[in-house]
Protein backbone atom coordinates (compact mmCIF):
# COMPACT_ATOMS: atom_id res chain seq x y z
CA UNK A 1 0.00 0.00 0.00
CA UNK A 2 1.08 3.19 -0.62
CA UNK A 3 1.47 5.90 2.60
CA UNK A 4 2.96 9.29 3.49
CA UNK A 5 5.54 8.82 5.76
CA UNK A 6 7.21 12.19 7.41
CA UNK A 7 6.33 13.78 3.81
CA UNK A 8 7.86 10.99 1.76
CA UNK A 9 5.84 8.87 -0.48
CA UNK A 10 6.34 4.78 0.67
CA UNK A 11 5.03 1.60 -0.54
CA UNK A 12 4.53 -0.47 2.72
CA UNK A 13 3.58 -4.25 2.69
CA UNK A 14 2.23 -3.79 6.40
CA UNK A 15 -1.34 -2.72 7.30
CA UNK A 16 -0.68 -2.17 11.26
CA UNK A 17 1.25 0.78 12.47
CA UNK A 18 3.65 -1.32 14.74
CA UNK A 19 3.99 -3.85 11.57
CA UNK A 20 4.74 -0.77 9.27
CA UNK A 21 6.89 1.03 12.08
CA UNK A 22 9.04 -2.10 11.96
CA UNK A 23 9.03 -2.97 8.02
CA UNK A 24 10.61 1.19 8.17
CA UNK A 25 13.27 0.48 10.73
CA UNK A 26 11.53 1.96 13.72
CA UNK A 27 10.64 -1.10 15.69
CA UNK A 28 12.46 -0.52 18.62
CA UNK A 29 13.31 2.89 18.47
CA UNK A 30 10.80 5.29 21.14
CA UNK A 31 9.55 7.38 18.88
CA UNK A 32 6.00 9.31 18.61
CA UNK A 33 3.41 8.51 15.76
CA UNK A 34 0.29 10.98 14.61
CA UNK A 35 -1.82 9.09 11.90
CA UNK A 36 -3.36 11.76 9.33
CA UNK A 37 -2.44 14.50 12.06
CA UNK A 38 -4.41 12.18 15.08
CA UNK A 39 -1.92 11.61 17.76
CA UNK A 40 -1.34 7.60 18.26
CA UNK A 41 -0.07 6.25 21.64
CA UNK A 42 2.57 3.48 21.69
CA UNK A 43 -0.03 1.03 23.31
CA UNK A 44 -2.69 1.57 20.23
CA UNK A 45 -0.22 0.63 17.66
CA UNK A 46 -0.79 -2.64 17.42
CA UNK A 47 -4.67 -2.14 16.89
CA UNK A 48 -4.26 1.12 14.64
CA UNK A 49 -4.68 0.24 10.82
CA UNK A 50 -3.51 2.33 7.90
CA UNK A 51 -4.98 2.66 4.79
CA UNK A 52 -3.56 3.72 1.01
CA UNK A 53 -2.80 6.97 1.36
CA UNK A 54 -2.62 7.92 4.68
CA UNK A 55 -0.36 10.22 6.21
CA UNK A 56 2.06 8.87 9.15
CA UNK A 57 4.31 11.33 11.00
CA UNK A 58 7.27 9.99 13.14
CA UNK A 59 9.39 11.83 15.91
CA UNK A 60 12.15 10.70 17.93
CA UNK A 61 13.38 12.51 20.68
CA UNK A 62 16.18 14.94 20.04
CA UNK A 63 19.65 15.00 22.56
CA UNK A 64 21.97 17.34 23.01
CA UNK A 65 22.94 20.73 24.48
Amino acid sequence: MKIEVNGEAREVAASQLDAVLAELGWGAAKVATALNGTFVPAGARGETMLNDGDRLEVLSAMQGG
